[in-house]
């Protein structure tokens, strides 16, 4: 069974590795293991050992306290009312996708593309 500490830091796997382009064979090969593993780690099939996330958080270029970010407020959530989890939205590619592409843009304008996409959701 999934524990839910797993599948958290597996989706802040994918999402980090999404988020600068690379592939999960590539993962693989600066770790040292096969990609099917990457896989089964993204997935929370599998545990990352602590040595192993220190080799992902090296690769991917974050501290390994990012794979745990949101991970409390993502089980107070999941308990209150039903509430849809919002770390679901990392597993949406469209939403991976605008971000990525927002973060492409340079910083004066995307803070302008961001102001108006506040007021077209205020508008709705």
């Amino acid at each position: 069974m999934k524990h839910p500490v797993d599948v958290h830091v597996g989706k802040r796997v994918r999402h980090r590795r999404w988020m600068v382009g690379m592939t999960q064979q590539q993962l693989a090969e600066k770790v040292g293991i096969k990609f099917q593993q990457i896989q089964k780690y993204e997935t929370g099939m599998n545990r990352v050992s602590a040595s192993r996330l220190w080799d992902i958080s090296d690769a991917l270029d974050v501290p390994v306290a990012y794979f745990f970010e949101g991970l409390r407020e993502t089980a107070d959530e999941a308990v209150s009312e039903g509430a849809a989890v919002p770390g679901d939205l990392l597993a949406d590619k469209e939403a991976l996708e605008l971000i990525r592409s927002y973060y492409s843009i340079p910083e004066n304008q995307r803070r302008r593309l961001f102001d108006l996409a506040r007021v077209l959701s205020d508008a709705a």
